[in-house]
């Protein structure tokens, strides 16, 4: 079973470019499933109905989220109409958006996601460690194929995790920081990991907002306005595969393209 895992996807040119390229991606790749962190697609900062739905229609299976993912107005109403938004599970109960997401296609066996927010640098949450060792067990009852994406700052945090979760889910992603990393791996007991998987969208820029602008705000201390780039544009994602009878997984590709514009 092979999942398209795509990193945070910025603003228009992020879903513009997941429009024009996915169809081509799911092709090359023969993806069963595809998983896009999508807490950033309505303007650099949270999603809504409408952005959400391109994304949808474009060939995303799945929106993983974020700290972000209620800051748009009329999210509210939107989240509890549609199933295919995680949120950090280890958020407080009622937040909204979906806990866990199970796939399952013709030919193909169950397929469990689920969201983590991190704690260092991000705000409060509960305990991604213990909200993931009280979950799993329901899980694994239906399934032993399941993604976790970790949505945090700290590159120890999110390491840590995969160690504690390595042997019992099949992918820890790591979203949140728009840079991929080189570290993708197969840890001992079969789980995929990176710390990572970057951003897809304009990548001319500082983390999917215009250079200038920051450089304006971090040289004046001064309050600006945020503007989402457009040049640059990239898509990061992995490429994982997964044994559909052990729910192991068999191997991570990261995938970084640059997409003449």
């Amino acid at each position: 079973m092979k999942i398209l895992f795509l990193g945070d996807v910025f603003g228009k040119p992020g879903r513009n470019l997941v429009a024009d390229q996915l169809p081509y991606l799911r092709e090359e790749f023969h993806v069963d499933f595809c998983i896009a962190n999508g807490e950033n697609i309505a303007q650099g900062r949270g999603l809504t109905e409408k952005t959400a739905n391109a994304l949808f229609n474009a060939g995303v299976d799945l929106l993983t989220s974020g700290n972000h993912l209620w800051d748009q107005q009329g999210v509210k109403d939107y989240l509890p109409r549609e199933p295919r938004i995680l949120k950090p599970m280890n958020y407080p109960e009622q937040a909204l958006g979906t806990d866990v997401y199970f796939f399952q296609s013709e030919g193909t066996p169950v397929l469990a996601v689920f969201c983590l927010i991190g704690q260092a640098f991000m705000g409060a949450a509960n305990s991604p460690f213990e909200t993931a060792a009280r979950i799993l067990p329901d899980i694994q009852e239906r399934t032993h194929s399941i993604i976790v994406d970790i949505h945090a700052e700290a590159t120890a945090e999110k390491r840590a995790l995969a160690h504690f979760l390595n042997g019992s889910v099949s992918a820890v992603i790591g979203t949140h920081t728009h840079i991929q990393t080189a570290d993708e791996e197969i840890l001992p007991g079969g789980t995929a990991y990176i710390t990572d998987v970057g951003m897809t969208g304009p990548h001319d820029s500082v983390i999917g907002i215009r250079k200038e602008i920051i450089l304006e705000k971090m040289t004046t201390g001064m309050p600006i306005r945020y503007e989402v780039a457009e040049e640059g544009l990239q898509i990061n994602a992995v490429l994982i595969d997964i044994d559909s009878d052990t729910g192991k997984a068999l191997s991570i590709l990261r995938i970084r393209r640059k997409v003449t514009e």
